[in-house]
């Protein structure tokens, strides 16, 4: 559609020499879609199936921490704070420096993959041809050889859905959280969102939100109709 519209724009304005203002009304809509999102088990399936370490390792703190995938290869040393079980992220989304919770588990297992190649600065350094990492290596994994892994795993948990990528690993750190409980408020701050409307994306396909909304809404008309 957006290529139709293009292409009469064009011949409107440099063909036939005409203003295209009153032709703006035709502009298409912009579509937005509902990420897609994971269970707790499906999550926990495709880690399972990620291989070798280091792309668990980098699946793993892409959905615990619930970052965005540039954001955790770029993850250094300096940024644990394993007495605090804190994570700081340098230059997020819009530049900006956060402090995020690191769980216990996370925390082990980065620490289990660093002991594999003690590089000074990177906790996901490149890896060559035979997927090894080099503590010389002049930066962190790169994002194709990470998101081709992720493909594959995803084909051995036999996950279907459309629309799974590695952002959906960061979609699926927010809902456990919201069926939790947790404040939907308190959760923007971890994920980098300036927004809370842009983490309630999430919250579409939580069954206890769901579930919930329809008790209270049961509840209210039945003391509402007579």
């Amino acid at each position: 559609m957006r290529i139709c519209y293009s292409g009469i724009r064009f011949f409107s304005q440099h063909v036939l020499q005409r203003a295209w203002h009153p032709l703006a009304l035709l502009r298409a809509p912009t579509t937005h879609r509902l990420p897609a999102v994971l269970s707790v088990e499906e999550v926990r399936r495709v880690l399972q199936a990620a291989t070798p370490l280091h792309h668990q390792v980098s699946f793993t703190t892409v959905s615990s921490l619930g970052l965005r995938l540039h954001a955790a290869l770029d993850l250094q040393v300096s940024a644990i704070d394993g007495q605090r079980l804190q994570v700081h992220v340098h230059r997020g989304k819009g530049a900006t420096d956060r402090a995020g919770p690191l769980p216990e588990e996370t925390r082990a297992l980065l620490r289990t993959s660093w002991k594999t190649h003690r590089h000074p600065a990177w906790l996901l350094p490149a890896t060559g041809r035979d997927h090894t990492h080099s503590p010389t290596a002049p930066s962190p994994m790169r994002r194709s050889r990470v998101q081709g892994a992720f493909r594959t795993a995803k084909q051995r948990a036999g996950l279907t859905t459309m629309g799974v990528a590695i952002p959906t690993l960061r979609h699926a750190y927010a809902t456990p959280l919201l069926e939790a409980g947790v404040n939907p408020r308190l959760i923007p701050r971890d994920l980098g969102h300036t927004h809370l409307a842009t983490t309630m994306r999430s919250l579409h396909r939580t069954h206890t939100g769901q579930e919930e909304a329809y008790e209270r809404l049961n509840a209210l008309m039945h003391g509402l109709l007579p």
